[in-house]
């Protein structure tokens, strides 16, 4: 019914059927924390919430994608430079992934698109991500044979969203939208990132895998996000890297007392975060394997610790009248008393928590919580085994 209602949308605004059915999914951390853009660890998975649109090519040397409930968009394939008053648009992103395509050598065209898309804008589950992924699959498929990888569209990806968007985000929420399932990722070498598939099924487990809107708005909170990684690359140029992930512990110890006179102990305390955070990934990945739920969720509860203390992405500078994220982890805490885990949630600040919630336990958590938090504030969510997909109509 979804699909067919996409179809006629399309046909309304293009005054032509599609051909094509694109999707990208959602994603979200299970573990490590601002860790990839220091090339580091991370513990990731898609997730059944998507980015979905019916797709045509053109010959018009044009993108025009209509998402709905937003104006329609158009990029000229002519022009695909960045450009300064796109930042943080749509037409950004669109842009900077066909000029992707184009630098990599792809002789790519136009397509229609209209787009719907269940992973809500600011839900901590990398809509932008998803979109981008989108976009990649649909040119991968219409121009470029299928040729690239799902590895190198998240790379596309990334760099959209940091090139012409103007997000410095790291590389874990497009791969693991692109690749799909449940996935441990080392990012030691960027470029060839080492992708580990893990076998897991939370919904099987006696578990929820839930994600808690704090009520919170991303709006105004760039600086925020931005400082984590600038604090963590002042600490490794300091120390003759340039990221963390460069970095021995033992030699940032040993230095410690420098790197907070130069850097500042926010810095300090970030960097930290960081190392034990990256360890930390590899005990989850373990723990998954070995089907150990209560070793695993020891790890959640220490990264929430280690997120919240030292990392510093619960609440923003200064504010203390709206500490939306803190209250969803405090409440989340007092519902779950002592059974499953709880955490920070990617980028911090506002957004999400993530939590996961006994099965019997649900019905009354979700209750309480929305009492609390808002109604529709918690979202139960299912892996997906599928990252970017586009198949024919």
């Amino acid at each position: 019914m979804e699909q067919e209602r996409l179809i006629a949308r399309f046909e309304e605004i293009f005054g032509r059927s599609p051909l094509y059915l694109a999707t990208a999914p959602g994603r979200t951390e299970l573990g490590g924390n601002h860790t990839d853009h220091q090339h580091g660890r991370v513990l990731a998975a898609a997730v059944d919430l998507v980015t979905t649109a019916v797709v045509s090519p053109n010959d018009r040397r044009e993108i025009c994608v209509q998402s709905e409930g937003y104006p329609l968009v158009k990029i000229s394939l002519e022009d695909l430079l960045p450009k300064k008053d796109e930042q943080g648009t749509t037409a950004a992103l669109i842009r900077g992934v066909a000029a992707r395509f184009v630098q990599m050598g792809y002789k790519i065209n136009g397509f229609d698109a209209y787009a719907c898309s269940t992973v809500l804008p600011g839900s901590g589950l990398s809509s932008s991500a998803a979109f981008e992924v989108m976009i990649g699959t649909a040119l991968n498929h219409l121009y470029a044979g299928g040729a690239v990888s799902a590895v190198e569209i998240a790379k596309i990806a990334q760099y959209a969203e940091n090139m012409y968007f103007g997000k410095p985000c790291g590389l874990m929420d497009q791969m693991a939208s692109s690749v799909g399932s449940i996935i441990g990722i080392d990012f030691a070498d960027p470029d060839h990132p080492v992708i580990e598939r893990i076998r897991f099924d939370f919904a099987e487990s006696g578990y929820a895998l839930c994600i808690i809107d704090s009520g919170a708005d991303h709006a105004n909170l760039t600086d925020e996000y931005a400082a984590i990684p600038r604090d963590m690359k002042a600490v490794a140029t300091l120390l003759g890297k340039e990221y963390l992930r460069e970095v021995s512990e033992s030699d940032f110890l040993s230095m410690l007392n420098v790197v907070r006179d130069v850097c500042g102990d926010r810095a300090a305390l970030r960097a930290m975060h960081f190392f034990a955070e990256n360890d930390r990934v590899t005990r989850e990945i373990a723990a998954l394997q070995a089907g150990d739920l209560d070793a695993y969720f020891a790890e959640v509860m220490a990264s929430g610790r280690s997120s919240w203390n030292l990392l510093q992405n619960v609440v923003p500078n200064g504010e203390t009248r709206h500490q939306n994220m803190a209250v969803a982890l405090a409440v989340t805490d007092q519902l779950l008393a002592g059974k499953g885990a709880y955490r920070v949630h990617g980028g911090g600040f506002a957004g999400t928590i993530q939590a996961f919630v006994p099965n019997e336990q649900l019905d009354s958590f979700r209750k309480e919580l929305e009492h609390i938090l808002g109604a529709g504030c918690c979202h139960v969510l299912n892996v997906r085994q599928e990252g970017g997909t586009m198949v024919s109509l």
